[in-house]
């Protein structure tokens, strides 16, 4: 299953198997992963689940989540458009529900 992250004020985007929604301690630090989906108050991460290269990234980790702003959500796809503290994004698996 692949999974996309897109941030609409430029359209750069990350995609592949790995989606995780952490969640950090009061001091900043790893807590757990408790979702694949992005989580308010949670970072999420996607992107590869093994390097891919050894010159890009291979990841994209969000600062938290502030807010869900729309969710689709069918027996095939998955789509969330989502606030962090500093930017928009999208994110989904299976087919972009707002493509023509």
């Amino acid at each position: 299953m692949a999974f996309h992250l897109r941030r609409l004020r430029d359209n750069v985007e990350e995609h592949g198997g790995r989606s995780q929604a952490i969640a950090w301690k009061e001091d900043g630090t790893f807590d757990k992963v408790v979702s694949h989906i992005p989580t308010v108050d949670c970072s999420i991460l996607v992107g590869s689940v093994t390097a891919r290269t050894y010159d890009n990234q291979d990841y994209w980790l969000t600062t938290p989540v502030v807010e869900i702003l729309e969710e689709i959500k069918d027996e095939d796809n998955h789509y969330i458009r989502f606030m962090t503290e500093n930017s928009e994004y999208e994110w989904w698996n299976g087919i972009h529900p707002k493509t023509d």
